[in-house]
């Protein structure tokens, strides 16, 4: 929805609605029906029809009269309105599936009372009411089920609109567009000459796709160029709760919590504040083993900016309430990002990753935010083993996909599950640099001596029992021996 809803702007929907010469797919016109029923099967019918449409909007407008548009008044107030002993705004919120964003605004139009209710479109599922789909035929509500080639062709609308190109904020004015964004950013981030004139400016935006000139004259920003160059993430009521969260504890768990800080800037504009702050935040290492200077943070910067790009670029954006979060504690960091990889966490190093977000990673991409396509997991395998830290770990939640870096151990102290879990991310690193790991590689990810290479033996006899590495050529001779990742 829009960001800012003046009563002269809400007006000037209505008035806008009301030269409409009849009802729509994404418009509805009642003057005092209002049952709690009907109107959640109506947000069902006009959400999904206004995304089968191409509208990022649809309306119900109460006090206007059917035929002539004419405003009448209502006796409707959502405010005033419960089912039960709940209010019903929030009835209507907890029976929609999924969760859209809906709005009742009540309304003074000539001395007479008047209530829109806006209903942003369906975007991935159709929308159900109490489990049912509902669609609009003409000007009719109907029962989306009965009706299977609008079923496919919503079902093909929602597929094809990223959530990139989904709106932010529409009508914004040219001036509102420059005071929200943060425009200088991005010819700076892009290392292009600043243009001379307001018009070049929006042309520049526009032809990312940022902004988007909509039939009013007026321009509709994207959450693309809401996520990536805002100035306040806030400003924006769909995307304020995509800003990532950085918490600070305690010891080893979420006991006591130390700093919590929220972004405010979107992603591209505020990366390199996010990773400043990150640092800052971690303690030092000691001089520790031949790689490890003095003085150095806990975790490799690179590393940490690898994966806190990865966590922003590949979440599900769709995902509500919930958004990218960096977790600091004694001995590691976590960091988690909504969504399901669509890539299996054990592929992480070798695989170009698949992104729900081609629009938003190929920028970060661009401006040098993270690596190129399918080696950032390289870069933070490669900077773990050179800085001698245990293994990362990659794995998933019913909702979630984390990544932990851990603080530097030494080998004596990492479990049977580290030291596989290293043996396997180093075959897999050798791999793509079209090599072979070896007893040798791995004493040298490990620091350990040449004396003691019986030890990494163990190691590699673990992993191997473990599947997760296999011999490349079992007839080489033990002191030839070349291993490969188990799905080489």
């Amino acid at each position: 929805m829009s960001i800012e809803r003046t009563e002269d702007y809400l007006v000037s929907i209505v008035h806008e609605l009301r030269k409409l010469p009849q009802e729509t797919e994404w418009l509805e016109f009642k003057q005092n029906k209002a049952g709690e029923e009907m109107i959640g099967e109506y947000i069902s019918a006009l959400a999904n029809s206004a995304a089968l449409v191409g509208k990022t909007q649809a309306y119900m407008l109460w006090g206007v009269d059917d035929e002539e548009h004419n405003i009448v008044g209502t006796t409707f107030d959502p405010t005033q309105s419960k089912v039960g002993n709940e209010e019903l705004e929030n009835w209507l919120l907890r029976l929609l599936e999924p969760k859209i964003n809906f709005q009742f605004h009540h309304l003074l139009i000539d001395a007479k009372a008047v209530v829109l209710l806006e209903i942003s479109a369906a975007f991935r599922h159709p929308v159900q009411f109490k489990g049912v789909e509902f669609i609009r035929v003409g000007t009719y509500k109907k029962k989306l089920k009965d009706y299977s080639e609008k079923a496919r062709d919503l079902w093909r609308a929602l597929d094809n609109t990223p959530f990139e190109k989904e709106i932010a904020a529409e009508n914004v004015s040219a001036e509102k567009v420059i005071a929200l964004l943060d425009y200088p950013a991005y010819f700076e981030l892009l290392k292009l000459p600043f243009p001379e004139g307001r018009d070049a400016i929006l042309e520049a935006l526009s032809s990312e796709d940022m902004i988007v000139k909509n039939d009013s004259g007026q321009w509709n920003i994207t959450n693309l160029g809401a996520l990536l160059l805002a100035k306040k993430l806030s400003d924006f009521s769909t995307l304020k709760h995509k800003a990532i969260r950085v918490i600070l504890y305690k010891g080893e768990n979420k006991v006591e919590t130390i700093r919590e800080q929220e972004g405010t800037k979107g992603y591209a504009t505020g990366f390199e504040g996010l990773i400043d702050f990150i640092t800052n935040l971690l303690p030092s290492n000691e001089v520790i083993g031949k790689a490890l200077r003095s003085e150095v943070p806990m975790f490799p910067e690179l590393a940490i900016r690898e994966l806190v790009a990865n966590a922003i670029i590949h979440q599900d954006l769709h995902a509500t309430g919930t958004a990218p979060l960096v977790e600091i504690f004694s001995n590691r960091m976590e960091i988690t990002n909504p969504g399901k990889p669509l890539v299996k966490t054990n592929r992480f190093l070798d695989s170009p990753p698949k992104s729900r977000n081609e629009a938003l990673a190929s920028f970060m991409r661009r401006v040098g935010i993270c690596e190129q396509r399918g080696s950032g997991v390289d870069k933070v395998v490669f900077e773990t083993e050179f800085y001698q830290l245990p293994a990362p770990i990659f794995e998933t939640t019913d909702e979630h996909t984390r990544s932990v870096l851990f603080a530097h151990r030494e080998f004596t102290d990492m479990d049977k599950a580290d030291r596989i879990r290293a043996c396997y991310l180093h075959a897999c690193l050798r791999y793509v640099q079209r090599d072979f790991m070896t007893n040798a590689s791995l004493r040298e990810r490990f620091g350990i001596e040449k004396k003691n290479s019986a030890t990494v033996s163990r190691v590699i006899k673990d992993t191997v029992d473990a599947e997760e590495i296999r011999a490349y050529d079992i007839d080489a001779g033990r002191k030839y021996m070349k291993y490969v990742p188990s799905w080489y």
